[in-house]
């Protein structure tokens, strides 16, 4: 098989316009990001000091100053007309760069370390599968060589530590937008029996099988299609043939508020809507197009400007 060919998009901002490239290319399809920031970059050398023995200062020195948002396309027509899409109207300029398959993989890999989220999970590149697992601690292995969603996002993190919170064993998982599929995994991971999983994006759903397969889980325990639960209305019969325990969507709001009349269809008896992906200068609308649609808000967890929102039936 060839070697899958990508181009690495940087988007040059400055730390006031961060906010907002990132809403924007999230509300143009875009949700898995890569932000370098000078000073998020100097926190991270400080707190994984303990995995190099020194910093080469010309890596230093071209971090200086930065604040730029990173994401992948594939290098085909394809990925050109959909990196139209995501820089349509963007204020900011942008370089394109060609990887191959094995450069983009290397990249993550030189910086790439396990992740603590909540309580319970610990989200692991599957390269560093061999090392130990902290005590307590449920492992959740993901190729960030396969996909760009790894859980290091604040919008992630947030729906991640909800899931944690709500799953419980033998449940049933609804994930609108999945992605890589690490939220409806990780619910898999933390116990749920079975979990379906939906995306716009047709290339999500090989990307989601994989990251399961890693995990242990097959496709007896999880289905993901690609789909738009907003403008399929068969699709939308389909999902709403059965009640979920939970379902999540971490997307942007404007897919959020007119996905939320449809969720209470979704949902169980006492069964919780995670929603993620939200800015803070959107919740309030989130929040009352969720009143609007007949769910109770329960919780609201907010992180580096970004919230998440929990609701009932």
């Amino acid at each position: 098989m060839d070697e899958i060919k990508w181009l690495e998009i940087a988007v040059n901002t400055t730390p006031d316009r961060l906010d907002q490239v990132c809403a924007r290319l999230a509300a143009a399809g875009m949700d898995s990001v890569v932000i370098e920031d000078e000073g998020d970059f100097l926190q991270f050398l400080e707190q994984n000091r303990q995995y190099w023995d020194y910093v080469d200062q010309e890596l230093l020195d071209r971090m200086k100053g930065v604040t730029r948002v990173k994401f992948y396309v594939t290098d085909d027509a394809d990925g050109r007309e959909q990196l139209a899409g995501y820089t349509r109207g963007l204020e900011e300029e942008y370089t394109a760069t060609p990887l191959t398959d094995s450069d983009w993989a290397y990249s993550w890999q030189k910086y790439y370390r396990p992740l603590e989220v909540g309580r319970r999970l610990y989200v692991v590149p599957d390269w560093l599968r061999e090392e130990p697992i902290p005590p307590g601690r449920v492992p959740f292995y993901l190729n960030p060589g396969l996909t760009f969603g790894t859980g290091s996002h604040a919008s992630t993190q947030l729906c991640l530590e909800g899931v944690e919170e709500h799953t419980a064993p033998g449940c049933s998982v609804l994930d609108l937008g999945c992605g890589s599929g690490i939220l409806s995994i990780a619910a898999l991971v933390l116990g749920a029996e079975s979990a379906a999983a939906v995306d716009i994006d047709p290339k999500a759903v090989d990307v989601a099988y994989e990251n399961a397969a890693l995990n242990g889980i097959g496709r007896d325990r999880y289905t993901v299609r690609a789909g738009n639960v907003l403008a399929d209305r068969a699709l939308a019969a389909e999902l709403a043939r059965r009640r979920y325990h939970l379902v999540l969507a971490n997307i942007v709001a404007d897919v959020i508020i007119p996905l939320a009349p449809q969720v209470p269809g979704l949902l169980e008896k006492g069964g919780v809507f995670l929603c993620s992906g939200i800015i803070d200068a959107r919740t309030g609308e989130v929040e009352a197009a969720l009143k609007q649609a007949g769910l109770t808000l329960t919780k609201k967890r907010e992180k580096n400007g970004w919230a998440a929102l929990e609701a009932t039936v």
